[in-house]
């Protein structure tokens, strides 16, 4: 059992709790307890880059499923979350992108998160990267985070690039620098062809602290106040509830899911939904749960002829080639490569993202393929549709209702129908074509109502889920730009969920930021 009383309390080892926990528990006069509701990140799946989709459904995953989806034939779709140390850092498909300079210039223009623009956040982006390719103004060599070319290229995978090019987009070997227009190849936050987590990067280092104490199978109840103050938080493990209290703060890093669920569940969002469900109002902010959003993807997919599918590999023999050298397919993270373009001509930014893997995976990878196949997945990146996160019950055990509403605005199914179109004519020209045969779900010549049947009824999520605690000075943000909850004292978010608007591109890297630049910032406030 952990001991009673802490200077600070992280709630979630996640992508960012793993962060702060480290960074605030480097002051050998501070102590931290990190609270975790899962186990330690040991199941082979979790370090096998290509193995990642095997742990959806099963006792690692949070298992949500959100709302039926009216927009997508009335669907509910499924959203996986990690549950173990490293959170969905230990899950996820490892792609390291940052975003567009655009969005964090928007955090700050747009919503008022001051400090929280491009030329703010570099240096925390830079702070966190370990890359071992990239060495100049926009990239770190020495940080915790290992990025690295990945081990092994589908040739599929290379034959999609030199089609893309050949179809007018840019090469771009660094999406993360000067410019991230173009296709390429992606980095992946892999170390020697092995996942490279926030718990392997972050707090496998700092475990032999005296200072830092995990709690594993410790799941948040709610959080304990005195006043206004945060005092503590209430956890349950084995099989009964325990308090621990904090001296300086208590910091929710359980992500865009579990931070606003456990602000409901300790009195603080919408005052009329808290008192439906019997919870005393602490302090009345609508924002909390609002402005749910999401990275909808869509699987255009071919059959493949004259090479293998990548599936073919998991066999002995590649997963020995991978444990003794850390390469082959297996080291492969799937969505290999891609590329960031423009659903119109006249957009200043990107606002679409492709996904491309040598195989023929479809609705979260839990449909094996049962022929070769490829994919080319045409992702929206700058969504305009908003959804909400409400409590379904007071019991922390319920999951909460998710309602990402996706596609609610025209403009959001507009662009990824262009996106949808531009992928399946970028296929079946260039070298790809020479490989690719008939599409899986759409006709051979399809037309716009086709490619718009094939998003009601194939668009997934990209794992993506952000927004529900926005930082930023409007009336409806629920942190500052400091991340302090509004309303109360000694109480933060730091995960994805405080982001006001979702960046282009893979959530991961700048969740880990977020988390470097908070724990810089109590450090000096302390």
């Amino acid at each position: 059992m952990p001991a009673d009383e802490y200077d600070y309390i992280v709630v979630g080892a996640g992508s960012a709790g793993a962060v702060m926990a480290a960074r605030l528990s480097e002051d050998p006069g501070v102590s931290v307890l990190l609270l975790e509701a899962g186990g330690e990140a040991d199941a082979d799946e979790i370090h096998i880059p290509l193995a990642f989709s095997a742990l959806f459904k099963t006792k690692w995953d949070w298992n949500y499923t959100t709302t039926p989806q009216k927009h997508l034939d009335d669907r509910p779709t499924y959203w996986p979350r990690m549950k173990a140390l490293g959170g969905c850092s230990s899950m996820n498909a490892m792609i390291y992108i940052r975003g567009n300079r655009a969005d964090f210039d928007a955090w700050e223009s747009e919503f008022g998160a001051q400090g929280w623009s491009y030329d703010d956040v570099l240096p925390y982006f830079i702070k966190a990267e370990g890359n071992t390719r990239l060495r100049d103004d926009f990239h770190g060599t020495s940080g915790p985070l290992t990025v690295e070319d990945r081990v092994y290229t589908h040739p599929l995978v290379d034959a999609w690039v030199g089609s893309a090019v050949s179809s007018g987009l840019a090469r771009n070997d660094d999406f993360n620098g000067a410019s991230q227009d173009g296709a390429g190849l992606y980095q992946v936050t892999c170390k020697g062809g092995r996942r490279w987590s926030t718990d392997k990067a972050y707090i496998e280092p700092a475990r032999s602290r005296p200072n830092l104490t995990v709690a594993l199978g410790a799941a948040a109840r709610r959080v304990t106040f005195d006043g206004d103050r945060a005092s503590g938080v209430v956890f349950a493990q084995g099989g009964s509830e325990h308090t621990a209290k904090a001296r300086r703060e208590v910091i929710l890093s359980g992500g865009a899911i579990n931070s606003p669920q456990l602000l409901m569940l300790s009195g603080i969002g919408p005052a009329e939904h808290l008192v439906e469900h019997g919870i005393d109002v602490r302090s009345a902010l609508a924002g909390v749960g609002a402005n749910l959003h999401d990275h909808p993807i869509v699987p255009i997919i071919f059959d493949t002829h004259g090479v293998s599918d990548l599936m073919e590999a998991q066999n002995l023999q590649n997963l020995l080639r991978w444990k003794i050298f850390g390469n082959g397919p297996l080291a492969s993270n799937g969505g290999e490569a891609g590329g960031f373009f423009r659903s119109r001509e006249d957009l200043e930014h990107p606002d679409l993202q492709y996904h491309v893997m040598g195989s023929g995976f479809y609705d979260n990878m839990l449909h094996e393929p049962t022929k070769r196949g490829f994919i080319c997945g045409p992702t929206l990146v700058d969504v305009a549709s908003r959804g909400t996160l409400r409590l379904r019950s007071a019991n922390p055990d319920w999951h909460p209702s998710l309602e990402p509403n996706y596609f609610d605005q025209q403009a959001d199914l507009e662009a990824l129908l262009a996106g949808t179109r531009a992928g399946f004519e970028l296929c079946r020209q260039g070298p790809i074509a020479r490989n690719l045969g008939a599409p899986w779900h759409l006709p051979d010549d399809p037309s716009d109502d086709d490619f718009l049947a094939l998003i009601r009824t194939y668009a997934q999520t990209l794992f993506h889920p952000v927004g529900t605690c926005a930082m930023g000075s409007g009336e409806d943000s629920v942190v500052d730009s400091q991340l302090r909850v509004r309303g109360t004292e000694g109480l933060r978010v730091v995960d994805a969920s405080v982001m006001p608007m979702i960046t282009r591109g893979n959530t991961n890297a700048p969740t880990i930021m977020i988390a470097e630049k908070a724990a810089d910032e109590i450090r000096k406030s302390a």
